[in-house]
């Protein structure tokens, strides 16, 4: 069984494990996961989001290009943020808003690079009777290099 496989997508699964907006605490580090980007991940992701680009698929074509190989999408830190997370992981509470969010995109993600995610919230807040928590996000690969890096708002559930 693949890592595809195995990725939880019943976002209610465990729900009752995560912290709560009281919870949070800005500054502490997010508890995350490596996760080992496979060429059959990045071609579900495609598939799932309408990308038909050959640069994601065509292993001749990529070989071609600037990049010299194949890549996976800037959008595919979507995925990677659940990978990269346990399924405990308070931003994956059912009910959460994506209220705005901005990417840095510095390298391609590759098939076969593990990937590692440093994620924390920043700040967290009252506004209008909604719960707001500001974090950040950044991921590497296995060299160390920073693949991209993001600061998002959401508001909480609870």
């Amino acid at each position: 069984m693949g890592q595809a496989d195995v990725f939880e997508t019943d976002f209610w699964k465990h729900a009752n494990l995560r912290q709560v907006w009281d919870d949070i605490v800005p500054g502490e580090p997010r508890k995350t996961i490596p996760y080992t980007l496979t060429r059959d991940a990045i071609e579900l992701y495609c598939a799932a989001v309408g990308e038909d680009h050959p640069i994601y698929f065509d292993e001749d074509y990529a070989r071609t290009t600037a990049y010299g190989g194949l890549i996976a999408p800037p959008s595919i830190h979507i995925l990677l943020m659940f990978a990269c997370t346990p399924a405990d992981d308070w931003m994956r509470s059912p009910g959460t808003v994506n209220a705005g969010q901005s990417w840095s995109y510095n390298i391609p993600a590759r098939p076969g690079d593990t990937i590692r995610l440093e994620a924390r919230a920043l700040d967290k807040f009252i506004k209008r009777e909604r719960l707001f928590v500001v974090h950040d996000n950044v991921f590497f690969n296995q060299h160390g290099e920073v693949i991209c890096s993001g600061r998002g708002w959401t508001i909480r559930p609870q």
